[in-house]
C-alpha cells in the first residue's frame, strides 16, 4: 500500500540532504526563468528562490530550523565565495588606486546615507525603537547586519528579511536608475550597487560586466567594515 504524500514528506524532512537539495533546485528553477524573461530584473532569481522555499515551508509545514539543517552548506559557502571576489579586484587594482578619493567619498556618504534615511523613514511612519534599530543596518551583508542589529538593539530576524528585500530592490531598480541619471561608467555603477544592495547587488553587477562586479564587491566589503564601526557609536544617538 502507497503511504500518504503526509507521510513521505515527513519521512524526507528528516535528511538533512533536503534543504540541501530544495533550495538548489529552486535557486535553478529561478534561474530559468530570469533566463527565459531575457533577464529581466522583475524575475530576479534570489526572489523568486525566496518565494518558493517560504512557500513549501509553510505548505508543508516545516520549521525553519529543520530545513536549515540542510541548507546551512549553501550558507557555510557563502564566506568562500565572498572571498573569491578578491580575484576580479584584484584585475582592477590600478582603476582602485587611482579612485581612493572618490571611492572613500562615495563609501561615507553612501553608508551614512543607507542608515540615516531609513531610521528617519522607519521614526516618521512611527516605528519602535526594535525596529528602527534592525533597518539602521539593511545595507550591510546579511551576517555583518545581524551581528550588529543584535548589538545595537534590533532583531536579527527582522534585519536579515530587510537586507534581502532592500538587496533584491537595488537589483531590480538600480540599472534604470543610473540610466535615468545619466551614469554608464561601470566602476561607478558598481560601486553604487555593492554600496546600497550588498551582495544580491554584487551578484546583478557580475551579470553585466567583471569591472562592474569587482567594485561592487569592493564596495559591499567596506560598507560592512564602515557600518560595523560607525553604526555601534551612533546608534544611541540616532535610534530614538
Amino acid at each position: 500500500m502507497t503511504p500518504p504524500i503526509g507521510e513521505i514528506w515527513v519521512y524526507l524532512s528528516a535528511s538533512p540532504l533536503l534543504g540541501l537539495t530544495v533550495t538548489l533546485l529552486a535557486y535553478q528553477t529561478a534561474h530559468w526563468l530570469y533566463v527565459r524573461s531575457g533577464q529581466r530584473p522583475l524575475a530576479n532569481p534570489v526572489l523568486i528562490a525566496v518565494a518558493m522555499l517560504a512557500t513549501l515551508l509553510w505548505l508543508t509545514g516545516t520549521a525553519y530550523e529543520t530545513y536549515f539543517a540542510g541548507a546551512q552548506f549553501v550558507h557555510f559557502l557563502l564566506g568562500p565565495a565572498t572571498v573569491a571576489l578578491a580575484v576580479p579586484l584584484y584585475t582592477q587594482f590600478k582603476r582602485v588606486r587611482s579612485m581612493l578619493l572618490p571611492i572613500s567619498a562615495g563609501l561615507l556618504a553612501g553608508s551614512l546615507t543607507a542608515i540615516i534615511s531609513a531610521v528617519l523613514i522607519a521614526r516618521l511612519f512611527g516605528a519602535d525603537l526594535a525596529t528602527q534599530a534592525s533597518l539602521a543596518p539593511k545595507s550591510v551583508t546579511t551576517p555583518i547586519a545581524m551581528g550588529i542589529a543584535e548589538q545595537i538593539g534590533g532583531l536579527p530576524s527582522l534585519t536579515a528579511v530587510l537586507v534581502i528585500f532592500t538587496g533584491v530592490l537595488g537589483a531590480i531598480v538600480g540599472g534604470r536608475i543610473f540610466r535615468l541619471a545619466g551614469v554608464s561608467d561601470p566602476a561607478i555603477c558598481g560601486f553604487s550597487l555593492g554600496v546600497a544592495s550588498h551582495g544580491i547587488g554584487t551578484a546583478r553587477a557580475f551579470q553585466q560586466d567583471e569591472q562592474r562586479g569587482a567594485f561592487a564587491a569592493l564596495a559591499m566589503g567596506l560598507n560592512g567594515l564602515l557600518t560595523a564601526l560607525l553604526l555601534p557609536v551612533f546608534a544611541g544617538w540616532l535610534i530614538q
